[in-house]
Formats: C-alpha cells, structure tokens, sequence
C-alpha cells in the first residue's frame, strides 16, 4: 500500500468510528433529526430482538422517539468495535461493516424525592450491534442498516 492508500484507510476508519459514536449521542440524547441523519437513503434499523421494531430509519427514530420517553436517563456504551472496509484490491471499498458490543444503562421514569435517594428503577441492556455502511457522495460513510442484537438485560432499583 502507499502512503496516500494508507492515509484514506485511516481516513475512513476514524469517520466510520465518527458516526458510531454519532448514533450512541443521537439517542442517548434524544435527537431524532440527528438520528435520521446517520443513515444513507433507504437506511434501515432492526430492534427485533431488543423487542423492537423493523424498518426504515424514519420510522424507526418514530418508534424511538416515543419508546425513549419511559427512560429520561440512558447512556449508550458502545466498545470493542470491529471496522471492516471493503477491499477493492489494496484500495479502500464504498462499503463497510462493524461490529461493536453495547451497554446501554438507562432509568425508567418515575419521581425523584428532593433527598436525593432513586425511586426508579434502572434498567440494562447489552448485547452487539452489527452495522452496515456505504459511503455516499454527499455526506461520507451512511448507515445502510443497523442491526440490535440484544444479548441481556436487567431491571435494579
């Protein structure tokens, strides 16, 4: 490989390891426009086995958008990501795949007393998600699906 080859590879990796952690923000924080945005035209996400939906991203973030409001706190934890690019003989391909585990704590809704003690119950989730990428030619690396294979949960108070 040369050095420009070298330089796109790294290039695609630190974008791909970009938008990863732009999904986690998008729903930890609840931005659903944000969420939409990471996605290529006719982006699909499977929650199927979190219990969830299947289908394209739009729609998914509606499901989202309204299955996130019993839980006010969440935090995605997503590590151990595994970055494929397509290799087109020595050069970077258009295409990618990740895989990366998750662990998603999150708090159910529910009223916080003024001496401060935790009254709802946390709830976690863990488990891998398998991403699929393309590059496009207006806005870089895209998810072309995001697949939640969801491994555990817990419920704690």
């Amino acid at each position: 490989m040369t050095q420009r080859v070298d330089l796109a590879a790294v290039m695609d990796r630190l974008a791909i390891d970009e938008l990863v952690t732009g999904y986690a923000v998008a729903v930890d924080d609840g931005d659903w426009d944000a969420y939409r945005a990471l996605f290529a035209p006719g982006g699909r996400a499977d929650y199927g086995s979190a219990g969830g939906v299947e289908g394209p991203a739009g729609e998914v973030a509606d499901w989202l958008a309204e299955t996130m409001k019993l839980f006010p706190v969440r935090q995605h934890l997503i590590v151990n990501r595994l970055i494929r690019v397509a290799d087109l003989g020595g050069s970077p391909g258009d295409t990618a795949q990740v895989r990366a585990d998750f662990l998603n704590p999150m708090r159910l809704e529910g009223e916080e007393p003024s001496d401060g003690t935790v009254t709802a119950p946390n709830f976690v989730a863990a488990g891998r998600y398998a991403f699929a990428l393309v590059r496009t030619a207006r806005s870089g690396w895209r998810f072309s699906r995001v697949t939640v294979q969801e491994k555990w949960r817990h419920m704690s108070f």
